[in-house]
């Protein structure tokens, strides 16, 4: 009879794998949820070296390698009928994610994954929800960098508003800082450049969706867009929109909120957990979200203003995708290259997140005609490099709380992070992991 594993990394030897296996390997004992791993993919002999790399200085435990390829189907209903659990890390999830998503479905094993595009995630839900539901598959996309910090440091800021004060908006800023240099994960900016290609697709399946999300009632008018270039002199950034998942991502978790305001139900939850559940959950107050990328310097959001014209004019065009895939750290000033960052400029690199709320201290005044804001509250997400030390750290411990938790979490379904992790301790787990939440400030507004 065939083993069966508490979970499967597809995709182990690629750039961000190797790296989640070696935050998985931490916790595979018989003390922890996770007391047995298999990693699978193409290539038997870099899954190998990868298992040697992530196992070092100590040998590599016996942990089995499993051939399965995103292009062969049948490969991965084969290793998702041997598992509870897949982490699927092979992208772009555009081209190679759905097959996963379906072998996992149809098993009926729950499925992780490191996604940061927002149609896969829309298209899975639309076309994999009610199957998910049907089998037992839990499957939830942007457990990664994205999009938990957002989801979870979101509601720690919408946490902090108590009592008779209701938040309006909140923008995340994203700031990211290295000793050395940043370099990102090319699968991230390939990612990116398909992203600019298929931006037509999204607006097209948006609107074919004929069933319309639920918007959830926020105190306050709808906040301006504001300048393209922002100077939040309170956290020392310039900023300007980031075009990420995160307001995605944080959209349909609210919106699943509204359709349920005290959480989704555990698929065999005690009662202490439903009270649990449902306290908290129904103490979150919506805000309208919104996400920035940041620098210290006026330059540095020019630079990262150039490298996005750049995507953008050539992301259009099949010769100009070509160009923009071949030469990576050209088109993007060197903040991305087709070998990745080197372990030194890993370890050196770090992100800080800032979470700037504003609203009222109470509903009254918010709803006033012309109301403009009266509290802010300032909380902060920070973290180590973003790509292959938070990333991993982020999956895993979604992972771990999956696999010890199951009885409290949906049946089955296709949802974001946020509503189906955001009332366990994955906050206090990935505190204790590296990943620090704080309170930075709160003070009132003068008119």
């Amino acid at each position: 009879m065939e083993q069966k594993f508490d979970l499967i990394i597809l995709g182990a030897s690629g750039f961000t794998g190797k790296y989640v296996l070696k935050e998985a390997l931490k916790f595979l004992n018989t003390q922890s949820p996770l007391t047995s791993i298999a990693i699978a993919g193409r290539n038997p002999t870099k899954l190998a070296k990868t298992l040697i790399w992530s196992s070092h200085p100590n040998p590599p435990p016996p942990v089995p390698i499993l051939l399965a390829d995103t292009f062969d189907p049948s490969s991965l209903r084969s290793i998702a009928s041997r598992t509870r659990l897949i982490l699927n890390c092979i992208g772009p999830f555009r081209l190679h994610g759905e097959p996963v998503v379906s072998a996992c479905v149809d098993s009926g094993c729950d499925y992780l994954d490191i996604c940061g595009e927002p149609e896969f995630m829309e298209r899975m839900e639309s076309d994999y929800h009610n199957r998910a539901y049907e089998t037992g598959s839990l499957v939830v996309s942007g457990c990664g960098f994205d999009s938990v910090p957002a989801e979870i440091g979101l509601l720690f800021n919408l946490g902090q508003w108590v009592g008779e004060a209701v938040p309006n908006r909140v923008v995340a800023y994203v700031g990211l800082e290295s000793r050395k240099r940043i370099v990102g994960n090319f699968a991230t900016y390939e990612s990116a450049v398909l992203g600019v290609a298929n931006a037509k697709d999204l607006q097209a399946f948006r609107r074919s969706i004929t069933r319309r999300r639920p918007r959830p009632q926020i105190p306050g008018p709808s906040p301006s867009k504001g300048q393209t270039i922002e100077h939040q002199k309170k956290i020392g950034l310039w900023a300007v929109v980031l075009p990420s998942a995160d307001a995605s991502v944080v959209r349909r978790t609210l919106s699943t909120l509204t359709e349920n305001p005290n959480g989704l139900p555990g698929s065999n939850e005690s009662s202490e957990t439903v009270q649990k559940r449902e306290a908290f959950w129904s103490s979150v107050k919506p805000a309208h979200f919104g996400v920035k990328i940041g620098s210290k310097s006026l330059f540095g959001i020019l630079r990262i203003i150039m490298v996005g014209i750049c995507i953008g004019l050539f992301g259009s065009t099949g010769f100009g995708r070509w160009l923009l895939l071949k030469f990576p750290s050209l088109f993007s000033l060197g903040w991305f290259r087709k070998n990745g960052p080197s372990e030194e400029e890993v370890e050196s690199a770090s992100f800080k997140m800032w979470f700037v709320g504003r609203g009222f201290s109470n509903e009254s005044i918010a709803s006033q005609e012309n109301a403009k804001p009266d509290m802010e509250i300032v909380t902060r997400v920070t973290g180590p490099e973003i790509g292959y030390v938070t990333t991993p750290i982020i999956l895993v411990q979604c992972a771990l709380i999956l696999l010890s938790q199951r009885k409290n979490l949906p049946k089955g379904g296709v949802y974001p992070p946020g509503i189906v992790l955001g009332h366990t301790d994955l906050q206090q787990k990935l505190q204790q992991n590296g990943i620090s939440f704080d309170v930075i400030s709160k003070s009132t507004i003068s008119s």
